[in-house]
């Protein structure tokens, strides 16, 4: 008996306390989401291909990129990892039953799921234009777009947040196994961890600050439109000062799947464990201290463009740390290239890159020169889509086999890899070349000379669009037909595989402890090289 089926009614999933089965409602649900999202980028492609607006108007344009950041932001990319992943896997790797607070955990999935459901409802309502910025006075006095309605649904999801990152705090201060100390936890665990103290103290600033969006274009207040004695800063202040930090939200939860994942194909431990977890809680800490270098071209002060710039490379000494870590661990070691240590690899490689071109972002004068270019679009996919998406994807194949008991195919796993990174290379490298030029983001027309790379860029979007649908196909055939897994089938370290696959409702049968270091990895394991290179049960 397992969790998947002790009960298998609607009743017992939509009414469940298990921090398990809460997860695979998320994963459900933010696959919804990420199509929904996919969708709209699909179809503002196929409009770039040609440099005319011949396929949508400007308006309809601009609400299909509105609708493709607003939902890929908010309702996949900042909860996915932590929901997800975090959700199963936190209460495994501390070998508690369950987090702290079991009934808060689904009230977050039905504040979630309401958020999002009505921030849809401005497609059928006639959608917003503002992008998923809502940048005022815009969006506070001038758009005649559903800006309140979208703008609510982020607001409500932002208590979803809140609980989940609650949870995840109070859980790892108080439900650790015994002998768990704070420097024999997984690297996974520290990077929830610092997220959700992103999550807990950014969030309420973001719903404030859509809430003042609300006050004045219902009520008239001047707050942001300096027309009524408003100022528009104001709101960039506000904004960035939660959405720099939530790009940590994004990226910190993968970090710490990759940590997991790299020590335990390299059949490695990781190196520098120590300045790893450290790193992780030096991003979160600095993340607060950089919204400012989005604002360069706004009027700041000097002073206070020079202090950003400091503080934004800074940022980039902890992110550089954990890729040293990552390669050290990788050097030297005994590497099987399996489908979640492919995905590893192509995140470090692809976020490597994105961070040395946020570095160039953080030089005032590179920064003027590509502001609100497709070089900003495609610094931020690289870091976002290549990164954060990638070690979600790494992730899930890594602990599938946990999650359902199933063995995917290893071999459509590798090709999924791999089509995902060229197809994404494709897709956002071409738009850097194309900010150095000067293109102009969010505009549906464009100057001739610029269709090739336009061009190249849709191409790479459709093979990025089929690379993610491989693991949707060969994933669930996995649940069917794929073999039994093992209960550590990839032999790794970490106390949720010292449980059954999958694990029963209460996690373990008797309370686990702790007694030596994480990562012990000593020696390469045979069994995992056989056959199509699927881990063999045993």
């Amino acid at each position: 008996m397992n969790y998947l089926n002790e009960s298998t009614t609607l009743r017992s999933w939509f009414l469940t306390t298990d921090h398990k089965r809460i997860a695979i409602l998320y994963l459900l649900s933010l696959t919804f989401f990420f199509f929904v999202g996919g969708m709209a980028a699909v179809l503002f492609r196929l409009e770039l291909i040609t440099p005319e607006g011949d396929l949508l108007s400007a308006d309809s344009y601009n609400k299909l990129f509105s609708l493709h950041g607003i939902v890929m932001v908010w309702f996949f990319l900042i909860p996915s990892i932590p929901t997800v992943l975090g959700n199963f896997l936190i209460p495994l790797m501390i070998g508690a039953r369950d987090l702290a607070f079991p009934r808060l955990n689904l009230l977050s999935w039905y504040i979630f799921m309401a958020g999002g459901l009505f921030t849809l409802t401005m497609i059928v309502a006639g959608g917003v234009d503002t992008g998923w910025t809502f940048y005022t006075p815009y969006s506070s006095t001038y758009a005649n777009t559903f800006v309140i309605l979208a703008a609510t649904g982020i607001f409500i999801s932002g208590f979803s947040s809140i609980a989940t990152g609650l949870n995840f705090i109070v859980s790892i201060h108080v439900l650790r196994a015994p002998g768990l100390t704070w420097f024999r936890l997984p690297i996974f665990v520290w990077t929830i961890y610092a997220t959700s103290l992103i999550m807990v103290l950014a969030t309420p600033v973001l719903a404030v600050t859509l809430a003042l969006v609300a006050v004045e274009r219902i009520l008239g207040v001047g707050i942001f439109d300096p027309s009524i004695g408003g100022d528009p800063l104001l709101f960039q202040h506000l904004f960035w000062f939660y959405s720099h930090p939530a790009v940590y939200i994004m990226i910190l939860p993968g970090m710490g799947v990759i940590s997991e994942v790299v020590p335990c194909f390299s059949r490695k431990r990781l190196y520098g464990y120590g300045f790893v977890a450290m790193a992780t809680l030096a991003i979160a800490s600095l993340g607060f201290l950089v919204w400012g270098h989005h604002m360069f071209v706004s009027g700041q002060s000097m002073y206070a463009g020079l202090l950003f710039s400091l503080l934004s490379m800074l940022v980039a000494v902890p992110s550089a740390v954990k890729v040293f870590n990552w390669t050290a661990t990788l050097y030297k070691g005994t590497i099987f290239l399996k489908t979640p240590m492919l995905y590893a690899l192509g995140f470090i490689g692809l976020f490597t890159f994105g961070g040395l071109t946020g570095i160039c972002l953080a030089t005032l004068a590179f920064d003027v020169h590509v502001h609100d270019t497709y070089f900003i679009i495609a610094h931020f996919h690289y870091i976002m889509v290549g990164g954060m998406l990638m070690a979600y994807l790494g992730g899930l194949h890594f602990w599938w086999p946990k999650i359902t008991g199933r063995i995917y195919s290893e071999w459509w796993g590798r090709v999924s890899a791999l089509v995902v990174f060229g197809g994404f290379n494709m897709t956002f490298f071409p738009q850097f070349i194309l900010g150095i030029l000067g293109n102009p983001r969010r505009y549906h027309t464009y100057p001739d000379e610029f269709q090739v790379f336009h061009v190249m860029s849709s191409l790479g979007a459709t093979i990025l669009g089929i690379g993610y649908l491989l693991p949707c196909c060969y994933l669930l055939w996995s649940l069917k037909f794929g073999r039994r897994a093992s209960n550590d089938p990839w032999h790794a370290t970490g106390l949720e595989w010292r449980t059954t696959s999958p694990p029963p409702k209460h996690n373990f049968l008797s309370q686990p402890t702790v007694s030596g270091p994480p990562y012990a990895y000593e020696s390469p394991h045979p069994e995992l090289v056989i056959g199509e290179g699927e881990p063999e049960p045993h």
